[in-house]
């Protein structure tokens, strides 16, 4: 069952985000500035979708295609760093898919979009195991770098979000990390990681 929502603003983005992932931008642009202040407002969230062709920056007369699945992304800490400038912090929730879209007159994407489930909770399967660790192992290290690389609490226990913290580290293409991001079945998309992880020697 899928459920109707709103028209959504939209920011089209050279990277992929993912549910329960996080959102850093900078944002200086009025058509952004003015999304943020009314997403602020009506506390609502904004959909991230991840470009095919075209730049992040409005540029006269250039023409930009985006993916038609991406993620809701709700604001958790908006900073004015100078006048004109704000710096924010988001989280990634929920899968949408855009049935059409328009552009305003001053360069910004609203969508009629209809959401996606949620990853059901499974746990990972017993020969991901080694993954589970893996990804364990990699946030100790990035910890011990002076970085936090994930919110928290994390979910070791859940398939869906060991892949999905994957994703985010792991140097694979964006139109790979979109496919994963699409895929409806937590434990193919855990499975094709381990695969990557294996191919590569990082899981044994």
């Amino acid at each position: 069952m899928t459920e109707h929502t709103p028209e959504t603003p939209l920011f089209p983005l050279n990277t992929v985000l993912f549910p329960g992932g996080r959102l850093g931008l900078k944002i200086f642009e009025a058509r952004y500035l003015d999304l943020v202040a009314d997403c602020l407002r009506e506390r609502r969230p904004f959909g991230v979708v991840a470009l095919r062709s075209g730049q992040e920056v409005r540029r006269p007369e250039e023409q930009i295609a985006f993916e038609t699945i991406g993620v809701l992304a709700e604001l958790v800490e908006v900073d004015s760093i100078q006048p004109g400038i704000l710096q924010l912090r988001g989280r990634g929730t929920q899968r949408f898919q855009v049935e059409r879209s328009r552009q305003q007159a001053d360069g910004l994407w609203l969508a009629h979009t209809h959401l996606l489930p949620d990853d059901e909770p499974v746990a990972p399967a017993p020969a991901q195991h080694e993954t589970v660790r893996g990804l364990a192992n990699a946030i100790a290290s990035l910890k011990a770098q002076g970085t936090e690389p994930f919110d928290t609490p994390y979910h070791f226990e859940q398939a869906g979000w060991v892949a999905n913290r994957w994703c985010e580290i792991l140097p694979i293409p964006l139109a790979a990390k979109q496919k994963l991001m699409e895929l409806p079945d937590p434990l193919a998309r855990l499975a094709l990681v381990d695969e990557f992880l294996r191919g590569k020697g990082v899981v044994k």
